[in-house]
């Protein structure tokens, strides 16, 4: 089950590097006026803060608060950077022994993740952008 959970969040991850670099960097200052939500950068700057917040619980088995390192949301390259950081970061925990506390964290971290996605989802409708194949494949968008 552990190493299940392992693939999904790896997924998950890898449809949000894929959006991020399909989309040109002038989309992440796109919102959706008069709708209460934050920019693209603003989403993206939350996933990357989740991903570190919730690693960190995970490597010492409790949450120790949210923090988010990305500076500059706005910009595409410091995202996919942060993106692949995170990535590499989670794929370095062994998930085989990880204690009932330490899986829901993790469970966590991935249903935080599909928010966001379902919540791009709409941005890149209402904006008129488009979806990477892997979003298509994934989501039928």
């Amino acid at each position: 089950m552990n190493q299940k959970l392992k693939e999904k969040l790896d997924r998950s991850f890898r449809l949000t590097h894929d959006l991020v670099a399909h989309l040109d960097e002038t989309s992440l200052n796109l919102d959706l006026p008069s709708l209460p939500s934050n920019r693209i950068a603003g989403q993206l700057w939350c996933i990357v803060g989740a991903r570190e917040s919730y690693t960190k619980a995970i490597e010492t088995g409790g949450w120790k608060g949210f923090s988010c390192s990305l500076k500059t949301p706005r910009v595409k390259q410091s995202v996919l950077a942060a993106l692949e950081t995170t990535h590499k970061q989670m794929n370095e925990i062994d998930f085989s022994d990880l204690t009932d506390v330490q899986i829901e964290l993790a469970f966590n971290l991935l249903e935080h993740e599909v928010q966001h996605h379902g919540q791009l989802i709409r941005f890149v409708y209402g904006n008129g952008l488009t979806f990477p194949d892997s979003w298509n494949k994934r989501y039928t968008v």
